[in-house]
């Protein structure tokens, strides 16, 4: 297959010396050692929320560390005061009411006090929670109320808000989950690799397969959790998840290693460094355990490689675009990831476009550090596309309304309107990478609001050197970069505008003035535009002159006019050529986007339509197959 030859290519470049260099692989660590260095940092985490409370003080604590107490069969008392004063409250949140409440529903089983529970059960009742309207939102709803209707299994339509009994429920929440997973088995998941909102996945999944009563759909959970936790080990890098994202925040934009998925990153594969939270524990209390070649395959850098995936854009409402395709009478559009892994960064990217209806990060690249909570080790840009065309694709609202829903309320993203915004996909962008190397293509119609890109250049970077070549040189902690633009453009701060630190208050800019400080964006308001990343490890070469030098003397002919157009010579020799509007190439051969692969890596392979994923590692096989609901996890013979 091609992809497959593409990565034995990539690991025999014709790259300076060393550029390749090995990394500490996970070793000899066994299965069983594996599994319980897992476990206790299950109990750290578990034995830390129990530490936090003051069982004199019902009066503070969240109902997850409640959930850890009636886990741990400790401090009860306070555990079931606590819970009442908690639940005497009118309920607010919806679906983010409804997954809490469950943890202490299935952790307190056998400790929550009789007035409890008859008062959650009257909760259940009474409170009509929203459904919400993306696709973690429909997960946490349905995962949730499958589960309580199964804890109250009896219950005909007078006990519950929407007036269908516990069977009628169950059956309702058990065919969208099953159907959620057909599709994104098949075409890919829709809220693609977020390192956000992988948590509101880990923790509906993480409850059906640690209490669901169906041994059979309980299979299906734990499958889907090792599917999406593969998907996460591939792409990142200590603990941080690298490449194109579908939804983020943009303090995580800037702190790759701040992220819902970095906390789970270090439960799952001791990745990085150990953050406290409420999904993250969750998962710790549900029993489940990652298969032993997940962690191999997280903790294994030791060569480059390229990790090609397949996902689709969240459902279109209209105007789906040329490109869409129809999934069960609803509209969605491919997504086409590209990842290149090395142990000391990671850059990926997809092709470009409104993928999201807002919070899309086309591209980035992240590098290694010593200070993964706190560094803001990444580059990227962005073009800050807004307009109602965005809102009325993905929302059913009207083309006046559309932004102002987009920003407002108390879930409104505060930054989807503003020009200086650090995350965000437009129709007016095309991306396209080989290897360490990317280009961006920009085509911006006059009239645009927001004609403009952005690049993002961290207070992190080690140097910063404007060349007389046009490139733009830096040093990210172990890895070298040159960034060449095709338009001028000119320095500015962070947040420029100062919209969000205008907003007080809002929980959407807490901390904005700390992480944007002294951080640089090269923003270019040229219409016609583009640039070049050309990436390489530090350790490839003997010096950053060294690495310049070689920069320099690479064949870049470029143009502006009729649109943009680039030729470039990477420093793997491959020659790269993309046009504006036109498919990009590879030393004269189109990417080939019609054959590309839901999963395709050294680790793991899966085709388009399959529902199966292949995950390998030396000997090892672990094959989720999600037709028949089987796993087979074998190790092939020694002479393989």
């Amino acid at each position: 297959m091609y992809f497959r030859s593409l990565f034995l290519a990539l690991a025999t470049l014709a790259l300076p010396a060393g550029l390749f260099g090995q990394a500490a692989s996970p070793g000899p660590i066994s299965n069983a050692g594996i599994l319980q260095q897992y476990r206790q940092r299950c109990g750290t985490l578990i034995g830390n929320a129990v530490a936090a409370i003051d069982p004199r003080d019902p009066a503070k604590g969240g109902i997850v560390t409640v959930a850890a107490c009636f886990d741990r069969g400790v401090n009860l008392d306070w555990a079931n005061a606590r819970l009442a004063k908690i639940d005497a409250a009118k309920p607010t949140g919806d679906m983010f009411w409804m997954y809490p409440m469950l943890s202490v529903m299935e952790t307190g089983r056998n400790n929550m006090s009789a007035a409890n529970r008859a008062r959650i059960r009257e909760l259940w009742r009474t409170y009509f929670p929203y459904r919400g309207d993306t696709e973690n939102h429909w997960l946490l709803y349905y995962a949730t109320l499958c589960l309580a209707a199964e804890a109250n299994p009896g219950a005909g339509r007078d006990a519950w808000y929407n007036g269908k009994s516990s069977a009628e429920n169950i059956a309702e929440a058990r065919s969208y989950i099953e159907d959620w997973m057909g599709i994104t088995t098949r075409y890919g998941q829709g809220e693609f690799n977020s390192p956000n909102y992988i948590e509101e996945y880990a923790a509906p999944l993480a409850y059906l397969a640690g209490y669901e009563r169906d041994p059979r759909f309980r299979r299906e959970a734990r499958m889907m959790l090792d599917y999406i936790f593969y998907d996460y080990a591939v792409e990142q890098l200590n603990g941080a998840y690298g490449g194109a994202h579908s939804r983020i925040y943009p303090w995580q934009v800037v702190q790759p290693g701040q992220t819902p998925a970095a906390a789970l990153g270090w439960l799952l594969f001791g990745l990085g460094e150990r953050q406290q939270r409420d999904t993250a524990l969750i998962l710790a209390m549900s029993g489940y355990a990652p298969p032993a070649i997940l962690y191999r395959i997280a903790h294994d850098r030791a060569q480059p490689y390229v990790d090609l995936q397949l996902k689709r854009t969240r459902w279109r409402m209209r105007a789906p675009g040329p490109e869409a395709f129809p999934i069960e009478g609803k509209s969605t559009a491919p997504v086409y990831k590209y990842t290149y892994m090395d142990r000391d960064f990671v850059l990926g990217s997809c092709q470009g476009g409104p993928l999201q209806s807002m919070q899309q990060e086309t591209w980035s690249l992240i590098w290694a550090t010593d200070h993964p909570l706190t560094g803001e080790n990444t580059f990227f840009g962005v073009q800050p596309y807004s307009s109602p065309r965005v809102g009325t694709m993905y929302y059913a609202r009207s083309w006046d309304t559309a932004v102002h829903g987009m920003t407002s309320g108390p879930s409104g993203k505060l930054d989807y309107d503003s020009p200086d915004k650090l995350e965000g996909g437009s129709p007016c962008e095309q991306v396209f990478q080989h290897g360490p190397a990317l280009i961006a293509l920009y085509d911006i119609p006059p009239g645009t609001r927001f004609p403009l890109i952005d690049t993002f250049f961290s207070r992190d970077l080690a140097r910063r050197d404007t060349d007389a070549s046009g490139w733009i040189f830096c040093q990210g902690g172990p890895a070298y970069f040159g960034y060449r633009p095709f338009a001028p453009g000119e320095w500015r701060q962070m947040g420029w505008t100062g919209h969000m630190e205008s907003v007080k208050g809002n929980w959407f800019a807490a901390g904005f003035a700390a992480y944007a400080r002294d951080n640089l964006c090269l923003v270019s308001d040229s219409l016609k535009n583009g640039y070049i990343v050309q990436v390489a490890p530090a350790r490839a070469y003997g010096s950053f002159a060294d690495f310049k030098a070689a920069v320099r003397a690479l064949p870049v002919h470029f143009s502006l006019e009729p649109v943009p157009e680039v030729t470039f010579t990477a420093l793997d020799g491959a020659t790269l050529h993309a046009r504006a509007g036109d498919t990009p190439q590879v030393d004269g051969t189109p990417v080939d986007y019609a054959d590309w692969p839901l999963f395709d890596s050294p680790y793991g392979h899966a085709t388009r339509g399959s529902e199966k994923l292949e995950i390998s590692y030396g000997r090892e096989r672990y094959v989720l197959d999600f037709k028949n609901t089987e796993v087979d996890d074998t190790l092939l013979p020694d002479e393989f």
